[in-house]
């Protein structure tokens, strides 16, 4: 079954289908996390993609503009499939203002994606009840980690990548300012053992789902306990977690934020959230891994 397609369009206004893609080169210190969106029904088609880069430097850009065809392509990125839930090529070309306050800088990528693991649906985690108070933030999901191997380039600096990632490709409602908070979690220890988490809650509830992919197969999660540490502007500085499989098997994790970005959303009846995408060093059970925590925040 091939699942990367773009899917009939819902009725719903917020209607939505995206395609994410983040890399960490642990030996070069590169970054990178981007999005495709896609809302038909408000002629909306939007992207973000940022680069975190040695020194502490981040750089990135958001556009949105009307919604003209579904085409893996705006504002400067493209994703292009080579091979169904195999193989991406993930491109961009053009500026990126500067998170530091400096002035913009020309940026470009040409990176090969490749998956790891078999396409995981989040469904084999929630059903019934679960499944039902999730419906506003997108129904379907599904992930994937892999490896990324290509070239990064930001002004004058050019950066031979092969590093780690994760791909998310969800469809369904996304309303930004749905819920009270969501985490997702991804990190990559090796080509061999990587964890996906997310914790969502809304007004009706928590869900929790995700896997743990060791010894060649990605396990359901269940249940994620997440003690998080703030700091005093809001943003996630470190965390603890144990994780419970199906088989109620348990790992527990630990993780320290080490770069963040924040990205501002608007959502619905006035309403607006504050997602942080930060780059995390984890540690499971001796081993070190690198990889994503988002936390998106509703502003009450």
């Amino acid at each position: 079954m091939d699942t990367d397609i773009i899917h009939p369009f819902g009725d719903h206004a917020e209607w939505n289908e995206s395609f994410y893609f983040n890399f960490y080169d642990r030996e070069r210190d590169v970054c990178a996390f981007m999005r495709i969106g896609l809302k038909p029904n408000k002629d909306e088609k939007s992207m973000f993609c940022f680069l975190m880069l040695p020194g502490g430097r981040i750089v990135g850009m958001r556009s949105q503009a009307p919604f003209a065809d579904d085409s893996l392509k705006a504002g400067g990125l493209a994703f292009d499939r080579l091979e169904p839930e195999k193989r991406w090529r993930l491109r961009y070309d053009g500026p990126m203002a500067t998170l530091q306050g400096r002035d913009p800088v020309k940026a470009s990528f040409d990176v090969e994606f490749e998956t790891l693991n078999p396409v995981f649906d989040y469904r084999q985690c929630v059903s019934g009840e679960k499944e039902r108070i999730s419906q506003s933030v997108a129904s379907e999901h599904l992930e994937q980690f892999g490896r990324a191997r290509g070239s990064v380039v930001v002004g004058e600096r050019a950066f031979a990548i092969d590093g780690l990632g994760e791909r998310d490709h969800s469809w369904g409602v996304r309303e930004w300012a749905a819920p009270k908070m969501w985490i997702w979690l991804t990190a990559e220890f090796s080509e061999s053992c990587a964890l996906n988490v997310t914790h969502l809650e809304v007004d009706q509830g928590e869900v929790d789902a995700g896997f743990f992919h060791l010894e060649g197969e990605s396990r359901p999660l269940t249940d994620a306990a997440i003690d998080t540490a703030f700091g005093p502007d809001g943003s996630p500085r470190a965390l603890a977690m144990v994780l419970k499989d199906k088989a109620g098997k348990e790992y527990r994790v630990t993780a320290e934020i080490i770069r963040t970005a924040m990205l501002p959303f608007e959502g619905g009846a006035g309403r607006s959230a504050v997602m942080y995408e930060t780059l995390a060093r984890y540690v499971f059970d001796g081993q070190t891994g690198y990889g994503i925590a988002e936390y998106l925040i509703r502003m009450d």
